[in-house]
């Protein structure tokens, strides 16, 4: 369907003021790269949630990260978002201690950080695993490739965190005024779409799994209005042509094997019962935490920077008073201004569309 027909099935709904959330930090950016609020009805609005994992991993776990890079001997491996993340004192990110002399490789995947331990094994390569279900069987399929090559050098330092124990946090917060959600595409690819029917049937709320391209996020913006306007929230696979009911058993087998749900501290959130993983004790010994003796010091807001307002939609990115002033891509503040699927790092480079 193309875009002009789904614009015109919007317009012929009831007009109606609802706040609607993108759970995911790619359909931030596909939604501001497009244009898209500005052709939403009047009174529709979209706002950020708790998707972009980069965002939301708190300070401490970064103050952690850092102290390892600087360690002797050890390599911090990464994706590139992170290195530019910064700690509790800003302007202390990976990128600032490697150039202190600290040890820090940009990776594409977790197997690349697996390839670098066995290429130096005088070293120990420690991978920070950050992401959300998308990503956690690809980290975990890391540790078990690791051992059957008997790699020793090789630990994964875990950030990776559950979309259903944030977004139960997030609808039993004060505050909260949401009343629809667009879910991960991708992580629907794993979980199988049927994972968020607990929207509308625990809480009343329409979800659509949408896809990423701009008809898939306007027929699923249509789908959570026509469900409001009819007061019959369900739950609609917009993305079938990715997204199963039941998802990818094994990418799930894979992930249980190594990792089992934790508490978990979220910025803007908090800490959640369930909402991160951890190892489970047969691999115990890839854990970083375990390995280095990892202890995290709780860390405050370091500076006015209101992300974690932000990807809670609590707050548009433009209503942080740092916002495009002393927060920018080119000197970032917070990590939604870091992040290539950040809500801020998104409003920022299309704010004239």
């Amino acid at each position: 369907m193309r875009s002009a027909e789904i614009l015109e099935r919007l317009r012929a709904l009831p007009g109606q003021r609802v706040r609607l959330m993108e759970v995911c930090g790619t359909h931030t950016m596909a939604i501001a790269k497009a244009g898209l609020k500005r052709l939403l009805p009047e009174g529709v609005e979209l706002v950020s949630g708790p998707g972009c994992p980069v965002c939301v991993t708190p300070p401490e776990l970064m103050d952690a990260a850092l102290e390892l890079a600087s360690r002797p001997g050890v390599t911090v491996a990464s994706y590139g978002d992170m290195i530019r993340v910064p700690g509790s004192r800003r302007g202390d990110d990976l990128a600032h201690r490697r150039a202190r002399g600290g040890s820090v490789a940009m990776v594409y995947s977790p197997m690349d950080a697996v390839e670098l331990a066995r290429r130096q094994p005088e070293r120990e390569v420690v991978f920070l695993g950050v992401g959300f279900e998308t990503t956690a069987p690809g980290t975990a399929a890391s540790v078990l490739a690791a051992r059957a090559q008997g790699i020793k050098n090789y630990s994964v330092f875990p950030m990776l965190r559950l979309v259903e124990p944030a977004l139960r946090a997030l609808i039993g917060s004060e505050g909260f005024d949401v009343q629809g959600f667009l879910c991960p595409g991708h992580v629907a690819v794993v979980t199988g779409s049927e994972f968020f029917r607990f929207l509308p049937e625990e809480y009343g709320l329409p979800a659509v799994v949408a896809g990423f391209e701009p008809e898939d996020v306007l027929l699923s913006v249509y789908e959570l209005l026509r469900m409001l306007s009819e007061s019959r929230p369900g739950l609609v696979n917009e993305y079938k042509r990715a997204v199963s009911a039941e998802g990818n058993a094994l990418a799930r087998e894979t992930m249980e094997r190594v990792f089992r749900p934790a508490r978990a501290s979220w910025r803007g959130l908090g800490e959640i019962d369930g909402s991160g993983l951890e190892f489970t004790e047969e691999l115990a010994e890839f854990d970083a935490v375990k390995k280095f003796d990892i202890r995290l010091n709780r860390a405050g807001t370091p500076t006015a920077c209101r992300c974690g307002e932000v990807i809670t939609g609590r707050m548009p990115p433009e209503g942080c008073q740092l916002f495009g002033k002393i927060c920018t891509p080119e000197d970032p503040v917070g990590p939604c201004m870091v992040s290539s699927e950040g809500a801020c790092a998104a409003a920022y480079k299309y704010r004239e569309c």
